[in-house]
């Protein structure tokens, strides 16, 4: 079954902390679709009207916040060890390749990595604890992780949504067009086909009669 065929099962409250749940753990660090869950769940939103895309975009927003924040006292605390037990754990996720590219960018960039981290798959999932390990000031990395998470959380949403609205509207048009046009190519094509059997026809009895005349 896939993701957005066992979302529309179940009741929307449970959808929206479905959303804010996966977001927020992934955000603790722990490798799940939270992108996944939210695209899913929007696109539910443009074709069930019990679900609601504002309440979606909050869930999001409220998860990611929420787990960034326990991510960042997680690695506060935790640091390097914390690492290393999930790239044994993880080495996909967590390698120590990974956690230099990262701990390079959060170096270089300082908030705006936690920011813009929020966009980027790897950067998601290592944000609270990588900024709690290096000891970013918390209120610098809240400020910037509450717009991030935000930004992220509900514009995916609203784009997600509204394009969702946009091409069912299309395809439901769509639909009638191209029954339409099958109609009209079929008569088109069955003319074409009955004009082409009466040449051939015409052509066929040319013959007989030539040679009819020849006998006579």
């Amino acid at each position: 079954m896939h993701i957005d065929q066992w979302l529309e099962a179940i009741p929307p409250l449970l959808v929206y902390l479905l959303v804010g749940g996966v977001i927020g753990f992934e955000s603790l660090g722990i490798p799940l679709p939270g992108e996944i869950v939210l695209v899913s769940s929007a696109l539910l939103a443009s074709r069930h009207i019990g679900i609601d895309p504002l309440w979606v975009g909050i869930s999001g927003s409220i998860g990611a916040i929420v787990g960034d924040s326990i991510g960042y006292s997680i690695g506060r605390v935790g640091g390097k060890r914390l690492f290393d037990w999930a790239g044994r754990k993880f080495p996909k996720h967590f390698g120590p390749e990974h956690i230099a590219n990262a701990e390079r960018i959060f170096q270089k960039r300082g908030v705006w990595a936690v920011f813009f981290g929020r966009f980027v798959a790897l950067l998601r999932i290592l944000c609270g604890p990588l900024a709690g390990s290096l000891h970013m000031r918390y209120p610098k990395f809240l400020a910037a992780n509450a717009l991030g998470g935000i930004a992220w959380a509900g514009g995916t949403t609203a784009a997600v949504y509204y394009l969702g609205v946009v091409a069912e509207q299309w395809l439901s048009r769509f639909s009638y067009v191209a029954l339409g046009i099958a109609v009209v190519g079929g008569v088109i094509i069955s003319l074409l086909i009955k004009k082409r059997m009466g040449r051939k026809h015409a052509h066929d009895g040319e013959p007989a009669r030539s040679k009819a005349g020849v006998d006579r």
